[in-house]
């Protein structure tokens, strides 16, 4: 994995939200598809631990604690539109266990179960520059999906890959090689944090 590099962020967008940011790190020669023996022994030992309590637990501990803040900042309800962490959490409580989804998707699981930093993986060749945090703009599709004007967006040199918190585009597939691996910092988490969660990834993932 390349070292992790902060993404660049919209002016506007920096000043409005003093201390978010992005962070970047590429995985070359990434097989993609079945998740190996030993993260899904992982991930179900971290949903042996989940219950209602430890649920609930979460939303007081600094790190998950400061992406509800963030959510709030951002006009998201985090009580309606889960953040990343708790919707991982609510799904192993309401499956009574960890739902295996294939590589990349459940090496960002871990990441996120294991840190509460929010990661999610692009197909590394369908991502063009470098990537920016900025306002969605008007037409904006991800995924297919419009996006509504100003909602932030994760973008390349030419279009939105992803919808912050939202919408995935460009997502890795089978046959994808490199992966672009993104974690969103949080004001007042420490990047030490946000480096631990893209190298949790990173390791989980499986090599060709």
């Amino acid at each position: 994995m390349t070292d992790p590099a902060p993404c660049a962020v919209d002016p506007h967008v920096a000043a409005e939200f003093p201390g978010l940011q992005l962070w970047s790190a590429s995985v070359a020669g990434v097989r993609c598809g079945r998740t190996p023996p030993e993260i899904r022994t992982r991930l179900g030992a971290l949903a042996d631990r989940m219950s209602g309590a430890e649920a609930l637990a979460l939303r007081t501990r600094p790190v998950p604690h400061a992406y509800r803040v963030l959510f709030r900042q951002l006009g998201l309800d985090p009580d309606r539109t889960r953040t990343p962490l708790e919707q991982l959490v609510l799904e192993r409580l309401l499956r009574g266990g960890a739902t295996v989804r294939g590589m990349p998707d459940d090496a960002v699981a871990l990441a996120i179960l294991e840190t509460g930093v929010p990661v999610l993986a692009l197909d590394g060749a369908a991502v063009h520059g470098d990537l920016v945090l900025r306002p969605a703009r008007d037409g904006e599709r991800v995924g297919g999906v419009p996006v509504p004007p100003g909602r932030l967006v994760v973008a390349d040199a030419h279009v939105a890959v992803a919808v912050l918190f939202g919408e995935i585009g460009c997502r890795p597939a089978r046959g994808t090689s490199a992966v672009l691996l993104v974690a969103v910092q949080a004001p007042g988490v420490d990047a030490l944090v946000v480096d631990e969660a893209l190298w949790t990834a990173a390791e989980a993932l499986p090599r060709i």
